[in-house]
């Protein structure tokens, strides 16, 4: 059970597993438009690949209508396989006659929630992994079968970590299923005491906050890229951020000292924004109603309506 990008590499590892581990049934969500509301429903990732496979498909929209329940209850299924997909309840997730397990992009307890690549790039995290899980009752609290870990990249954004964990989570997923199979899941509860949450990424928590460190800041912009991405105002015009790097960059001294979180500058078509330590250099932006664009191309066309422009 799945639906984006993220759960594909573990489809196909399942479907290549070998002859004991045989895939019965995949199950995702319904066609939409993926560009935009008006153009024509297309078929999710994991429909697209389970065509390919040549594997029947169920698409639903409600977990919790009947029908669907009755549908995986006619598969008979051993093990029921959960990678980026909806809250199962229990009437669906209980079929499984060895247990359904849920692929996790975390270490959890660490990072539960909808939004764990982005949360351990934004908070500085240095390491993460994928953690398989049973399925119980409260979200991502069930017993530990396996986990892997892997190292973030100091430059790495979220959509780059999390096509490296799509794939190492392929593994782990084949790993789990192997144990399970054999009877050598040795599973191991969660501790409480290390929980952190990764909550819905929003509007409202993805705005850019100036007065943070430079460190803090390219953080918060390499783990929200490429989507949704992070934004600020910039004359009061919504600009979303995908790349941006520390800087050594210093105005001269008069201006540095005057200078406050947020504030421009532009030399040699580069282009500037202070933190609350320092420079942060901003490398690729998206004007709003425009395409996104290197910093050069927006230097280029650079104007300002007042004095010191700044980001806000």
């Amino acid at each position: 059970m799945g639906t984006p990008a993220f759960a594909v590499p573990s489809l196909r590892a399942v479907a290549a597993a070998g002859d004991d581990i045989e895939l019965v049934l995949v199950v995702t969500g319904k066609d939409k438009p993926r560009k935009n509301r008006r153009s024509d429903p297309e078929p999710t990732p994991v429909k697209k690949v389970a065509r390919e496979l040549e594997v029947p498909v169920y698409e639903v929209e409600d977990v919790r209508e009947e029908r669907f329940a009755a549908t995986v209850a006619r598969y008979h299924p051993d093990v029921i396989v959960v990678a980026a997909f909806r809250i199962l309840p229990p009437e669906v997730y209980g079929l499984a006659r060895l247990g359904a397990f849920n692929l996790h992009a975390s270490l959890l307890p660490r990072y539960r929630g909808a939004a764990p690549v982005n949360w351990a790039i934004i908070n500085g995290e240095r390491e993460t992994g994928v953690t398989t899980f049973f399925l119980q009752k409260r979200v991502d609290t069930g017993n530990v079968i396996l986990r892997e870990t892997t190292p973030i990249g100091s430059e790495e954004t979220a959509g780059e970590l999390a096509l490296r964990l799509s794939e190492i989570g392929a593994g782990a997923v084949v790993k789990t299923l192997e144990l399970i199979r054999d009877g050598k899941a040795e599973v191991m509860s969660q501790d409480e005491r290390l929980v952190t949450r990764a909550p819905k990424l929003t509007p409202e928590n993805t705005r850019i906050d100036w007065v943070q460190p430079v460190d803090a800041i390219c953080d918060f912009i390499r783990g929200l890229a490429p989507r949704p991405s992070a934004w600020a105002l910039f004359q009061h015009r919504k600009v979303k951020i995908f790349r941006a790097l520390p800087s050594s960059f210093h105005l001269p001294e008069a201006e540095e000292q005057a200078a406050v979180p947020g504030r421009v500058a532009v030399e040699q078509d580069r282009l500037y924004v202070m933190g609350l330590d320092g420079w942060v250099e901003v490398q690729e932006l998206q004007m709003e109603g425009k395409k996104a664009m290197d910093a050069q191309d927006f230097c280029r066309g650079f104007r300002c309506d007042h004095e010191c422009p700044a980001f806000s």
